[in-house]
């Protein structure tokens, strides 16, 4: 699941020119990656170091990222 998001960030960098800050995850997917990453201080640090701020809807079939001027609130 990792290397999808890290995969998610490079593409939409090189076809916009700016790295995302906003993962959308549908449930199931969060809970999977809760799963992989049971600390909750693990996967914190891995969504700073990407700088990516994570938004849970269950509209979001599939994993993907956005840049967005205000950013919500990390639910992880």
């Amino acid at each position: 699941m990792l290397s999808m998001i890290y995969r998610l960030t490079q593409d939409f960098e090189r076809r916009h020119g700016i790295r995302p800050n906003l993962l959308y995850l549908h449930p199931d997917h969060l809970q999977r990656f809760q799963l992989e990453y049971p600390d909750p201080r693990s996967r914190t640090e891995i969504f700073r170091r990407l700088g990516l701020e994570i938004a849970v809807s269950s509209e979001a079939v599939h994993p993907h990222v956005a840049w967005s001027s205000q950013v919500l609130r990390d639910v992880v």
